[in-house]
């Protein structure tokens, strides 16, 4: 089966999962391709799609929701997963006000599109690629430095999760 794995991604740690999520199912025997959402192009080609966004504030990047409204009535009649990625390792505090990591929106997403399901993975931060406004937002206080590179993506728990898509796309297939 043909899947699209696309994805927008802030600073590459987004577009890491993407491709390992499209190699795992290649690897499970489905022609899967990962692709930026603005290189996504015609779906007409794909039998199922992974859709993934990096996570901001909360929410998922506006390239990302853009694709999906602009593609709506297509993924709605195809499978369709969602994921996220973030917050970092050790940013969620437990019964802190951001204590559930899914983005803002999701649910109504996956109930507007039918996805059978949705993974949100910790991500990842290089602080030599952020922008000069969010080394800006990241700065600690009195002038200490930026926070450190931290890279919490669970590669197994990535592998595992397509292999679950894999399973599902067997049967339906």
């Amino acid at each position: 089966m043909a899947v699209l794995v696309t994805y927008a991604s802030r600073y590459g740690a987004t577009a890491g999962i993407a491709e390992q999520i499209a190699a795992t199912l290649t690897a499970a025997g489905h022609e899967a391709q990962a692709r930026p959402v603005d290189k996504a192009g015609d779906l007409a080609g794909a039998e199922a799609v992974v859709v993934g966004s990096a996570v901001y504030f909360r929410s998922w990047l506006k390239p990302a929701t853009a694709f999906v409204d602009q593609h709506r009535d297509a993924l709605a009649g195809r499978p369709v997963w969602l994921f996220s990625s973030g917050p970092l390792p050790g940013a969620v505090q437990p019964g802190g006000a951001d204590a559930d990591p899914t983005s803002k929106g999701i649910a109504e997403l996956q109930a507007a599109l039918g996805a059978r399901g949705h993974q949100v993975f910790d991500g990842a931060l290089d602080p030599s690629k952020l922008s000069l406004r969010d080394r800006a937002i990241r700065a600690l206080p009195a002038g200490k430095a930026l926070m450190p590179e931290v890279d919490g993506r669970d590669w197994a728990a990535i592998e595992e999760w397509a292999r679950g898509i894999g399973r599902e796309l067997d049967v339906v297939g």
